[in-house]
């Protein structure tokens, strides 16, 4: 059998192949970018549209009952629990990443009160440990944020620590902790664990509740397809949820309509929600969940591992003279559901590759990040995408005055 052919029987066999019908994605491109923002599913314009034009256009504040859109936040969370391994009610859609890794610092800093110290990684996601500081800020000094090396994390641990926060899967190298073992680890130090799903939800299995997780983070616009900054989520696990949130806005309250001067948290997950409920943000985001639940994430997973190991051998045997060094594991179950690599024209790469129609992205200093989206990427996109990108690079497409001018986002 050819390269070619085998390609090809690849994804006719692809379990997954019906999926790409679903999203919107024009002829000739090749998006590498959906750790970053995930596709849009093609229901989701119509349901916008209903939306707007019947639930909020015809039925107005009805519809806060008539559409159930008070409790979209529960809805949704239950929804998004059954792809991260989490029960019913412990999953709210709200907010954003960094406000929710807010609540659930704070929620877990008031379970450890005789403890001072947040602790994660260096080269964490910047937004997690800017909410560390800030927090620490907010202190006066009280509390401290501490990052250390990635390799000494857990280490640290000891009994000043009330709190471990990590992401799962590295945003720039793709690296994939063991939750499971970290979360042991911590627990036999006392230490409660935040972890960050931003690029682990839709992309790889979670089982939060079989590794015993605290407390659980992640956004709704990447694997979950649900729009440039749509809602996150937030995972609080039952037994912890009897913690009193530090935002305590009007959402979360037991009786909101019955406008009390004073705080009585509700029952249940649903006291770590603040304000308004973002109605349309939430209707995209069910769109991109919709989709996702009908996939099976082991199966999401085997071809997600396929494409990496595809990129990266054509990317071996047809980029190798030109400089790209490989930051992402070698090793397959190590690795999430991208690729990345260090070069010292990275930048320019990914605005030349653009002009190609090859969309992947850059991280500073010196990261070309290549995300592999199993429900719509082909095993015969990523050969073509190697292939853009040898051209690229063969005849120095890359090296234009209007490729070095470095835009306010990357």
């Amino acid at each position: 059998m050819t390269l070619d052919a085998e390609i090809a029987s690849h994804d006719e066999r692809d379990p997954l192949q019906g999926f790409r019908g679903a999203f919107q994605l024009r002829d000739g491109l090749i998006y590498l970018d959906g750790n970053s923002l995930g596709a849009a599913p093609k229901v989701t314009a119509a349901r916008l549209a209903e939306t707007v034009c019947e639930q909020w256009g015809e039925g107005l504040i009805t519809s806060w009952l008539g559409a159930q859109w008070s409790i979209a936040p529960q809805r949704i969370g239950d929804k998004i629990a059954t792809i991260i391994g989490a029960d019913p009610g412990e999953v709210i859609a709200a907010d954003s990443t960094s406000v929710n890794l807010f609540k659930a610092l704070c929620a877990a800093l008031s379970l450890r009160p005789g403890r001072s110290v947040i602790l994660s990684e260096q080269t964490n996601f910047p937004t997690d440990v800017y909410m560390m500081q800030g927090i620490e800020g907010f202190s006066g000094g009280r509390i401290k944020a501490l990052a250390v090396a990635p390799e000494t994390v857990l280490d640290r641990l000891d009994e000043d620590v009330a709190v471990l926060l990590l992401t799962q899967v590295h945003y720039k190298s793709g690296l994939v902790r063991d939750m499971a073992e970290v979360t042991r680890q911590a627990h036999d130090k006392g230490v409660l664990v935040v972890w960050d799903l931003s690029h682990s939800a839709g992309a790889i299995p979670v089982d939060l509740n079989a590794a015993h997780a605290d407390f659980a983070v992640g956004c709704g616009y990447k694997y979950l397809n649900g729009g440039p900054g749509a809602p996150a989520f937030l995972f609080v696990a039952e037994r912890h949820q009897d913690a009193r949130p530090v935002l305590s806005g009007w959402f979360g309250h037991a009786s909101p309509f019955a406008f009390e001067d004073d705080y009585r948290p509700a029952s249940g997950i649903t006291r770590f929600l603040c304000g308004t409920p973002p109605v349309l943000g939430l209707v995209a985001l069910k769109a991109g969940v919709d989709l996702l639940c009908r996939a099976d994430m082991d199966e999401v997973r085997a071809k997600s591992l396929r494409l990496g190991e595809l990129f990266i051998e054509r990317m071996e045997q047809r980029c190798g003279e030109f400089g790209f060094r490989l930051i992402s594991p070698r090793e397959p179950e190590r690795r999430g559901s991208q690729v990345a690599y260090a070069h010292p024209h990275g930048y320019e790469i990914v605005q030349a590759l653009k002009a190609c129609d090859v969309i992947g992205d850059f991280r500073a200093p010196d990261i070309l990040r290549f995300g592999l989206t199993p429900l719509y990427l082909r095993h015969a996109d990523v050969v073509e995408a190697v292939e853009r990108i040898r051209e690229v690079c063969a005849t120095r497409a890359w090296d234009k005055p209007q490729y070095r001018e470095r835009a306010a986002v990357t």
